[in-house]
């Protein structure tokens, strides 16, 4: 433990300040600061909560759909600070990564790690909606913990990819915003899987196999309502659910690799 320590802890003591400087350089010179990681989510579910609810009426049928919303919204939010932030990462740092030879993956988890303090202060709002939605808060909403580690891993492991393949195609930021959008609607966040399996089960299961989708519909099982379908329920089996959580391991181990390959030449290309 003492040689690992040692060996990781130059990384460590980089991260640190890469994420206090990140953190402190995103709100710097705004009126209102660190309460933008709040307010953004919030209009945004303000928004979509009104014209989902109000005017296509989606979310009828499903109990404590404001917080159901907002969850997924949360979630989405942060993978998106992630991956869309980590395509930029390397290049922007390419003064530094010539000037001193570091771990470039250190550049990559302060990213993931300042959008994680960012879902940490949403998960904050998400309390406060639940309070005023009279919903128990118990023990048993831990086993979020877990789904959170999978988002984590799945982000992480798709901004190695991004900001690898950014370095030298430059078309990638503007690729993956499309990709996103349609990911976005292809995602359960403003309806319930149910909508999608009365019309079609096997869209319904090939959408729930996106480990997005797996990772909003379980932690919404846990914290929400035991009605949010689940991947489980879809397939009828409970170990179908480890082909969403291969999926992200696979991407992590490729664009690991893929991007150790790669970095031995970022301070050249970046």
């Amino acid at each position: 433990m003492k040689q690992l320590k040692d060996r990781y802890r130059y990384s460590i003591i980089l991260l640190r300040q890469l994420v206090k400087t990140d953190f402190k350089l995103r709100y710097q010179g705004s009126a209102l600061g660190y309460i933008w990681s709040l307010l953004r989510p919030f209009l945004l579910f303000v928004t979509l909560y009104f014209v989902f609810t109000i005017f296509i009426r989606l979310g009828k049928g499903v109990p404590h759909y404001p917080v159901y919303l907002l969850v997924g919204i949360i979630l989405w939010n942060y993978f998106a600070e992630v991956t869309g932030g980590s395509i930029g990462a390397i290049v922007g740092r390419g003064d530094l990564i010539r000037k001193i030879n570091f771990p470039k993956y250190v550049i990559i988890l302060s990213g993931s790690a300042s959008a994680l303090i960012n879902l940490s202060l949403n998960a904050v709002v998400v309390a406060i909606f639940m309070v005023f939605n009279h919903m128990s808060v118990n023990l048993s909403d831990l086993y979020i913990l877990p789904l959170i580690l999978e988002l984590t891993i799945l982000s992480i492991a798709v901004a190695f990819l991004l900001s690898t393949l950014y370095v030298r195609f430059r078309d990638v930021n503007y690729i993956w915003e499309v990709i996103m959008q349609a990911a976005f609607y292809a995602t359960p966040i403003l309806y319930p899987v149910s909508e999608i399996s009365n019309k079609s089960l096997k869209v319904a299961k090939a959408l729930m196999l996106n480990p997005m989708a797996q990772i909003i519909q379980d932690i919404r099982h846990v914290l929400v309502t035991p009605s949010s379908t689940t991947i489980s329920e879809i397939f009828g089996n409970e170990w179908i659910r480890l082909v969403p959580i291969g999926i992200s391991i696979l991407i992590l181990i490729l664009s690991s690799i893929y991007f150790r390959k790669r970095s031995k030449s970022f301070a050249e290309e970046a």
